[in-house]
C-alpha cells in the first residue's frame, strides 16, 4: 500500500468516526467515499454491515468503477452507495472525497420544494451554488448516474429531494467541512421557519459576496482564508477522535 493510499484511508475513517460522533450517521447506511490517484480510478467507501464507529482505515473497501470489489472478495459494498458515489467520481475527476448524509435536517430541507434558503451564514455561503436531483427511488439503476452527475453540474453541493445531502471536495477535509456548514444552514432553516415568523433574506449583493468570501474558508491551500492551514476544523476533529478511540487508525 502506497503512503498516500494509506493516509486517505486514515483521513476517511477519520470521517466515519466523526460523522457517528456528530451523530449523523443512520445505523449502516449512508456512505463517504474516496478517490485514489492512480490511473485505475480506484475508490473507497465502507463496508457493508459496519456501523460507523466500527470503520478503520484497513477494512475500508476498495472498488473499481463498475462498483466491482479490488483486493478482499470477502467484503461486501452497499450497491446504491455506489451508484450515487461513482456518477461524481466518474463525471467529476476534480473530486477526490464525498459526503453523503440522512440526517434529520438534511431529509426535511431535502423535502421542502424550495430547498436552502438564504438566511444563515450558513447557507448564504453556498448562494448560487447548490444543486437538486430528484427522488428515483432507491439507487440501484446504473442508469441514473448520468442523471445524478449532469444535475450536480460544477457546483460541490447536492441536495437530493426526498432524500438528504451530498457535498463534494478536492479533500478529505474539505468535503467534510462542506457538509458540517451545510447541515448547520439545515438546522437553522428548520428552526427559523418553526416560528412562523418572516424570513429574512439579505440582498442579491450580499448573498454573492458571500457565497464568494466562503470559498475562501474553503481553499485547499492554506493562507488564502482564515489559517496558515487549509480546513483547520478537521484537523480538531481528528485530534478528537485520536482521543476518543484512535482505533480508526487500525
Amino acid at each position: 500500500m502506497s503512503p498516500i493510499e494509506r493516509e486517505l484511508r486514515t483521513q476517511l475513517a477519520a470521517t466515519y468516526r466523526i460523522i457517528h460522533h456528530l451523530g449523523w450517521s443512520e445505523l449502516i447506511w449512508t456512505h463517504t467515499t474516496v478517490r485514489l490517484p492512480g490511473p485505475d480510478h480506484h475508490f473507497l467507501i465502507n463496508p457493508y454491515g459496519l456501523r460507523f464507529d466500527e470503520v478503520t482505515a484497513s477494512n475500508l473497501v476498495k472498488v473499481d468503477p463498475d462498483g466491482k470489489i479490488v483486493g478482499d472478495q470477502t467484503q461486501e459494498i452497499n450497491p446504491a452507495g455506489f451508484v450515487i458515489h461513482s456518477a461524481i467520481h466518474m463525471m467529476r475527476p476534480d473530486v477526490q472525497c464525498i459526503v453523503h448524509t440522512h440526517t434529520t435536517a438534511g431529509m426535511a430541507i431535502a423535502a421542502i420544494m424550495d430547498g436552502l434558503r438564504p438566511i444563515s451564514m450558513y447557507a448564504l455561503g453556498y448562494h448560487g451554488q447548490v444543486s437538486y436531483h430528484d427522488f428515483e427511488g432507491p439507487s440501484l439503476d446504473l442508469e441514473e448516474r448520468a442523471r445524478l452527475g449532469a444535475n450536480l453540474g460544477e457546483n460541490n453541493v447536492l441536495i437530493l429531494r426526498n432524500h438528504g445531502l451530498l457535498t463534494c471536495g478536492e479533500t478529505v477535509a474539505q468535503a467534510f467541512i462542506r457538509m458540517f456548514r451545510l447541515e448547520r444552514a439545515c438546522q437553522v432553516q428548520l428552526a427559523a421557519q418553526a416560528t412562523g415568523a418572516e424570513l429574512c433574506i439579505p440582498p442579491k449583493e450580499i448573498c454573492e459576496l458571500s457565497a464568494e468570501r466562503s470559498d475562501a474558508f474553503l481553499s485547499t491551500k492554506g493562507g488564502d482564508g482564515y489559517s496558515r492551514l487549509p480546513n483547520p476544523e478537521f484537523d480538531a476533529l481528528v485530534r478528537l477522535m485520536d482521543k476518543i478511540d484512535p482505533s480508526f487508525r487500525d
